[in-house]
């Protein structure tokens, strides 16, 4: 079993990560079966091009900074200082977690945008305001930093609870002020989990597709929407790949100096019994009022879009055309047709296929591939092999999706020549391969952490290595494996960089339909039905964040446990006994 794991696992490698960077490289060095520099040329050529490349790097360093500012505050404000409303501001600064992507996009060019809410106030009361203020860098800086601040509240909440509360009282006992102990004791700790976020922040700004593409304007275009106007041309395809291997460059370069800049640092906590760390009060009375000013403040910019999504989905198409509330503009006529209507729900069907089969597809796959990398750990072979499938880590899944489409739009041996772009398998490739970084991870340190006695012992009971697997190994990596599959699922539902440069015309996404919905002249029908999409994806993430954050799997299997106890009381076959 493990060397056809090992095989299989190969060709996929090879098929699906290795050869489409492999034909990347060709149409960037390569023309007319010739070494060349002809797509370096154009691209160096190319004005358009060029903005790019600027643009990305300064939207880039500009997120470095402003998602950590607003990152850094809000989990102040809602984990170390004891403000008014503290628990409020939490659920209202989570809803980034909850949406995101193109959905938080839509959301914000409702609000926002040329024929938004606050703009038709905005314009009424200042008429010298344009319609289409809110667009270009300064826009999409304001968005993807809110969106970009939901790794904050996880990972840094998770990093205060290291903040000892028996040093931070003896700073305050040995006379230092606030700040002193916020800049000398409490950040120092969340230094390293900063650095990490940090390094995800910035590759977000150098690949970021959606943000731009919507509401960036032609004034402000980055790499990936430039990338995507190429790829539909043939003619300009090889700068397409100019422009996604010049992305992955800076994505390399950015890991390899945020690793050595970590690495250089010194971060720890002095103290050596933890206590639980208590909000600590703003004594300074005009720093307490500018604190609960600020936060309250982005708990409006954080809340009023999706809370507006929920409310107008609600709404005819008439209300949401003339942005205002009436009495008998409530109608459920918009959830029926996304729920009745075949039509109306199709683009949300084909994400739940498309995110269940990937999630399935590449938990399956990997529990098999795991279990043999880390039983034959020192092996070269599952040493190559898990390099290789860290391949997406380190590329941008913009890069790997033009890979895919530039390869597969000719036959090719590996695949049995087949053409695969332009099929509704291509996409499920794509999903599956940028979800196995993520999901190799954290399989592995769930396997990790099996005690190598359990294993030993059933197979000194005479166990094969497949029942090994099925009766001892599963069971004690499933849950991992249960919020990997829900993440990963939850994750891909509004997908829009992938899709769009490789969905079927027919079978096309909810990320694509969305898209389409923010174009100026789409019908409110349309808008109607994007929140809608919006309201049942909001319920489908809150949903998985309380099952794995907020002990709801839990909570379900201590429910069923009863029924566990019954079942295992029941007679066990012959061979289960054995």
């Amino acid at each position: 079993m493990a060397l056809i794991t090992l095989l299989a696992t190969a060709w996929f490698a090879a098929a699906f990560l290795v050869l489409p960077n492999i034909e990347l490289l060709t149409q960037v060095f390569v023309s007319d079966g010739q070494a060349s520099t002809r797509a370096w040329g154009r691209l160096f050529g190319s004005e358009r091009a060029m903005h790019s490349l600027r643009n990305s790097v300064v939207l880039a360093l500009t997120l470095s900074v402003t998602v950590n500012v607003i990152g850094v505050f809000i989990v102040l404000a809602t984990r170390y200082f004891r403000l008014w409303g503290r628990r409020i501001l939490w659920l209202g600064y989570a809803t980034s977690l909850i949406y995101g992507g193109i959905v938080m996009v839509a959301g914000y060019n409702f609000v926002y945008g040329e024929n938004g809410i606050l703009t038709r106030l905005l314009t009424t009361v200042f008429p010298f305001i344009p319609e289409d203020w809110f667009i270009g860098y300064p826009a999409v800086v304001f968005v993807m930093t809110i969106a970009s601040t939901g790794n904050h509240l996880l990972f840094l909440n998770a990093a205060m609870a290291r903040v000892d509360h028996q040093t931070v009282e003896s700073a305050q006992q040995m006379g230092a002020s606030q700040w002193t102990i916020l800049r000398r004791v409490v950040l120092p700790t969340l230094l390293p989990t900063i650095f990490a976020v940090t390094i995800l922040v910035f590759l977000a700004g150098l690949g970021a597709l959606a943000v731009p593409d919507v509401i960036g304007g032609r004034g402000f275009q980055t790499i990936s929407p430039m990338m995507l106007t190429f790829a539909n041309s043939p003619e300009s395809r090889d700068l397409a790949a100019a422009l996604a291997l010049i992305l992955a460059l800076f994505t390399i370069t950015t890991l390899l100096i945020m690793n050595r800049l970590e690495r250089g640092g010194t971060y720890f906590s002095v103290a050596k019994v933890a206590s639980v760390l208590e909000p600590q009060k703003i004594e300074n009375r005009f720093a307490n009022v500018v604190v609960h000013g600020i936060a309250y403040l982005l708990l409006l910019i954080y809340a009023v879009p999706p809370l507006l999504i929920v409310i107008f989905s609600f709404t005819d198409a008439r209300s949401i055309n003339s942005g205002t509330l009436r009495a008998d503009s409530f109608t459920l006529e918009n959830y029926r047709q996304v729920l009745v209507d075949p039509m109306a729900r199709w683009p949300f069907m084909v994400s739940i296929g498309y995110s269940a089969l990937a999630a399935g597809i590449v938990i399956v796959g990997l529990l098999f591939v795991v279990r043999v990398i880390t039983r034959y750990e020192r092996s070269r072979m599952s040493a190559i092999v898990e390099y290789a499938l860290h391949i997406p880590w380190v590329m941008p899944g913009t890069m790997m999706a033009l890979g895919l489409l530039l390869l597969y739009s000719s036959p090719q041996w590996i695949v049995g020549q087949e053409v695969l772009s332009g099929t509704i398998v291509i996409l499920l490739i794509a999903y599956v391969v940028g979800k196995i970084p993520f999901t190799l991870r954290l399989l592995k340190a769930g396997f990790a952490g099996i005690n190598k006695n359990v294993e030993e012992a059933a197979a000194l009971l005479g166990a094969s290595q497949f029942y090994i697997l099925r009766r001892v190994i599963l069971p004690l990596v499933l849950p991992t494996a249960a919020a990997v599959t829900a993440l990963n699922f939850n994750s891909m539902l509004d997908d829009y960089d992938t899709a769009v440069f490789l969905a079927h015309p027919f079978y096309q996404p909810l990320g694509i339909f969305i898209r389409n919905a923010t174009r100026g002249e789409t019908n409110a029908d349309a808008t109607a039905l994007v929140f809608v999409y919006s309201v049942l994806l909001m319920i489908i993430a809150t949903t998985t964040l309380w099952l794995i954050y907020g002990g709801g799997a839990g909570k379900i299997l201590r429910l069923l446990a009863p029924r566990r106890k019954l079942r295992d009381l029941a007679p066990t076959e012959p061979a289960d006994q054995a």
